[in-house]
């Protein structure tokens, strides 16, 4: 295997238009990596540039220490998995695991010997003399995995490889690759528009936006400690609350700061403020503030009555059986993720809190709802930058 590094990676086309913008990754040894963003972001540009599929325009691949650039894509050591799979129909799944193999001149036992190593890695054994037509979906996609295990390359690059999948069989998939990834030791690069895809999968995600690279950190540290408006609107599902809002010291009891959204105020402890000690620059000033879904929780469930809370009425209630999504309208101004000036209509975007499924909440009932205001998120609406230290 091997590390893979993107030094300021450009592509420009030639009608002006940039794809992808100084991309900047050291994706290290046998790392899970994966490519995540909204269609058109240049994930898939970036990948192709690796494969050797589109030109670089500008900056640096190397793959170990080796310059590739200028390197074929058939002498790169690299794999591809593609999203149609790309199987020969008038083969069977033996020949066409071995294909690459043949094409390469490996002796024949070699491939036969490799080709039942890949198989019985992906249990496709019982498959070997079966053609494309007769399997499904999620065979199909091991046969393009095992044709690109058996070529034992440097690196692993998929792109988009559970896209025609149905839900169920895209999380058994997910879980199948990652476990093969980790047994294999591979380098991998994994593109993906499924955010959920890419915090399950991947040892660390880089975020794009329109050909920039937001943020790339463990999916964990993307969650909790997201860089940018962007990131914390992409990464979670149900997605996070972003609404304006003005912090205010000394306005709570005892002095407290406050944070007033809409008619509704949360009184924020100390603790808050010594977490997050940027904020105070915002004092009197106007903030976005990311509250997730997770935050919340039906006060009266909880028993909690020593967390702030806002006051909801109920328009829509969702049970999903470990937990109950209730949307509620707040009249503070909503913020797209990316552009904090466009203020949606407060009727036309619900904020949505996940609670605990006991919660009898319904729609047009009345509830109080617990803010853990350790969890908030703070953003400059100008630079849309996270507020921390």
């Amino acid at each position: 295997m091997a590390t893979v590094t993107l030094d300021r990676l450009t592509k420009k086309y030639p009608n002006g238009f940039v794809a992808v913008t100084e991309l900047n990754i050291d994706i290290a040894d046998g790392e899970f990596l994966v490519l995540v963003g909204p269609s058109g972001c240049g994930k898939s540009t970036a990948l192709r540039m690796v494969a050797g599929l589109e030109e670089i325009s500008d900056g640096e691949l190397l793959i170990g220490s080796e310059r590739m650039n200028d390197v074929e894509p058939k002498d790169r050591n690299i794999a591809m998995v593609f999203q149609s799979y790309a199987l020969y129909p008038h083969l069977d799944v033996a020949r066409n695991i071995g294909f690459p193999l043949k094409l390469a001149g490996v002796p024949k036992a070699e491939i036969e010997e490799r080709v039942r190593t890949a198989a019985r890695l992906l249990e496709l054994e019982p498959l070997l003399g079966n053609k494309p037509a007769q399997l499904s979906g999620g065979q199909r996609q091991r046969v393009a995995m095992g044709r690109a295990i058996v070529r034992d390359p440097a690196v692993f690059l998929m792109d988009e490889p559970l896209s025609n999948l149905d839900a169920k069989l895209r999380v058994q998939m997910r879980a199948e690759i990652t476990a093969l990834q980790h047994r294999l030791g591979a380098t991998t690069i994994y593109v993906t528009h499924d955010q959920v895809e890419a915090m399950t999968m991947g040892d660390r995600v880089a975020v794009l936006k329109d050909g920039l690279l937001q943020q790339v950190d463990r999916p964990t540290d993307l969650y909790e400690r997201p860089d940018n408006l962007f990131v914390a609107g992409f990464i979670g599902a149900p997605s996070m609350n972003l609404r304006m809002a003005r912090l205010s010291s000394g306005a709570g009891p005892d002095g407290a700061w406050q944070l007033q959204m809409g008619s509704q105020v949360l009184d924020l402890p100390g603790r808050v403020l010594d977490a997050k000690p940027a904020l105070r620059a915002y004092d009197g000033a106007d903030v976005v503030v990311g509250i997730r879904p997770e935050a919340f929780e039906d006060a009266s469930v909880a028993g909690d009555d020593v967390r702030p809370s806002l006051s909801a009425e109920v328009s829509l209630s969702e049970a999903l059986g470990s937990d109950l999504l209730l949307h509620f309208p707040l009249d503070a101004p909503s913020v797209e993720a990316g552009d904090p000036d466009a203020l949606e209509g407060i009727e036309d975007r619900m904020v949505i809190a996940r609670v605990h499924p006991r919660s009898t909440a319904r729609p047009g009932s009345a509830i109080e709802l617990s803010v853990d205001v350790d969890e908030l998120h703070f953003f400059d609406p100008q630079t849309e930058a996270a507020i921390r230290s």
